[in-house]
């Protein structure tokens, strides 16, 4: 089977390498010229495990091909995937100009039926807005080409995609065509060959899947977030509260882990849009309002506990280290990370701040600049530190040499925004220890 990707961003190159590891035939579209001659010479241009060797495999199969003009490609596909950026505006509806302008080039171009599938996260109604504007290219031919619009949203978590395109939980498509389902359920059948989990809807239901699963995470986390700060006040353990809800198969133990707020490219951004839909459509989204606003507040929280720490005082030229700064472990994403939000802080405080990631440092330093240090290793970053904070749990910072840590360190003061570390243990070892909910 022929299928073509626009957009080589996280969702699309790692669809477009999955795709091509069960046999089809997949070109990946981009309009980033650079990027594009990138892959061809085999350089990913983002971090995710396993990723680089199964697009080098495919590459060299000649089954994944990379271009930068969709219209040469258009005609040779069975089906469109489109894969491109859906940004927020200023308001937090999705912007759906890439969105649009794909639908525009392929009613433009089209000359054989296509299936068009929008796997980008765009709000519900956006497929009809696809469909209409394909239809309105047709007429200015003058041309009678029939299409089908369907939506397929992604469910990856980064730093496991792979694995979760090629064993998912579950695969939601949204057709109005019994000949889309065909090629899809063809499209899709390798991957659950022995568990056929795709469930087929209403497109506008496919649509909402998306934004309704991640915004029920979210809400999971700053929930979760909320109750650990009450813990805090009144002497509770969220640790222990957390087992003891989880236990209950009507809420398991899933995203009801307490720490510095959540980020990355879907929650916010998800979170923010749903928002968005419900006030256009006269409808108030009062529960995901207030998981934004607890967000928001949480990702400052181990700001506060430093400032508490040291009695009030300024922390103008304190030298802070910081563990991590991706949104989260086993990638290099930093887009709405909570270290964003911490180093603005921090550095609006006056302090100096040491950072270091196992490979989030370029990402940051192309965000930031010259702003921080930057350190080779987790123990060059806490030389001469007043303070640690641990924003990402890599699993390079769960066991490390508190020994070695602690002489590097001017004074030895850990805040753990994952709440990763023993308090005794450390306390054993002379240092003070605050963390979150405890």
């Amino acid at each position: 089977m022929n299928i073509a990707i626009v957009g080589t961003g996280y969702v699309g190159l790692v669809s477009g390498a999955c795709f091509a590891e069960t046999g089809a035939t997949v070109t990946c579209v981009d309009v980033d010229e650079k990027k594009i001659e990138g892959l061809r010479r085999g350089e990913i241009p983002i971090y995710e495990p396993g990723l680089d060797e199964l697009v080098l495999k495919n590459v060299k199969a000649g089954r994944l091909k990379f271009t930068t003009s969709l219209p040469d490609v258009i005609n040779d596909q069975e089906v469109i995937f489109t894969a491109v950026g859906t940004p927020p505006d200023e308001d937090g509806s999705a912007d759906l100009k890439y969105v649009i302008q794909v639908a525009k080039t392929i009613g433009e171009n089209i000359n054989r039926y296509l299936i068009v599938v929008t796997k980008s996260t765009v709000p519900v109604g956006t497929s009809l807005k696809i469909h209409d504007t394909i239809t309105a290219e047709l007429k200015k031919r003058g041309v009678n080409v029939e299409f089908d619009v369907a939506s397929n949203p992604e469910f990856l978590k980064e730093g496991n995609a792979i694995k979760d395109f090629m064993s998912p939980d579950r695969v939601v498509i949204g057709v109005n065509s019994e000949r889309a389902k065909k090629t899809l359920t063809k499209l899709y059948r390798p991957f659950l060959i022995n568990n056929f989990r795709v469930i087929f809807m209403d497109i506008p239901s496919a649509e909402m899947t998306k934004y309704a699963a991640n915004s029920m995470l979210a809400t999971r986390i700053s929930f979760m977030n909320d109750i650990a700060n009450l813990c805090e006040l009144v002497g509770a353990d969220v640790d222990k509260v957390r087992a003891g809800i989880g236990s209950d198969t009507r809420i398991g133990r899933k995203f009801l882990y307490a720490g510095c707020g959540y980020g990355g490219s879907c929650f916010p951004k998800d979170v923010k849009a749903l928002i968005k839909t419900a006030d256009d459509n006269g409808y108030s989204l009062e529960v995901l309002k207030a998981v934004e606003r607890v967000n928001e507040k949480q990702k400052t929280v181990l700001v506060k506990k430093l400032v508490t720490a040291f009695g009030g005082e300024s922390l103008s030229g304190k030298r802070i280290a910081l563990w991590g700064l991706a949104f989260k472990p086993e990638t290099d994403d930093m887009r709405e990370s909570t270290a964003l939000v911490v180093i603005r802080e921090l550095l609006k405080a006056g302090c100096v701040i040491n950072v270091y990631d196992p490979e989030a440092m370029n990402e940051c330093r192309r965000i930031i600049g010259d702003k921080v240090v930057f350190c080779n290793d987790m123990y060059e970053a806490v030389d001469n530190a007043e303070a640690l904070m641990l924003l990402t749990e890599w699993k390079e910072f769960r066991l490390p040499d508190w020994a070695r840590v602690g002489k590097l360190m001017h004074r030895k003061l850990v805040l753990d925004g994952r709440n990763i570390y023993d308090k005794d243990d450390l306390a054993e070892l002379g240092f003070e220890y605050h963390c979150i909910g405890k």
